[in-house]
């Protein structure tokens, strides 16, 4: 039962990560995404793909380095995800989520999962 929850949460995990770097990529450029990236392992030690894993500092890492644009990308991280569920599933996840901040919402999402 135990690998078939951290299998699961690897899936979430990897699907999480995928959409941040779509969204970065997208906003930003690859060049840009690319920076973001090595500021967040030079000054925060994550990897591009802990991204999912370690959102915390992945949101603490991307607040630094955008100040208070950050609040737009991750609206959009959490569009992007909450679009990747179905209408139903993401009527669910909105609900439990009003007021909650990006990364307790990143967290919920990989536990419902």
């Amino acid at each position: 039962m135990q690998a078939q929850t951290c299998a699961s949460v690897s899936r979430e995990d990897e699907k999480i990560s995928k959409v941040i770097n779509h969204v970065l990529t997208q906003v930003f450029g690859e060049e840009a995404t690319d920076l973001i990236y090595r500021h967040l392992e030079r000054a925060h030690s994550i990897k591009r793909d802990e991204v999912a894993s370690k959102i915390d500092v992945f949101a603490k890492g991307l607040e630094e380095f955008l100040s208070s644009g950050a609040y737009a990308v991750e609206r959009k991280i959490l569009e992007d995800i909450y679009s990747s569920y179905g209408s139903l599933r993401r009527l669910e996840i909105e609900k439990d989520q009003m007021g909650s901040d990006f990364v307790d919402q990143i967290k919920c999402l990989v536990r419902k999962a």
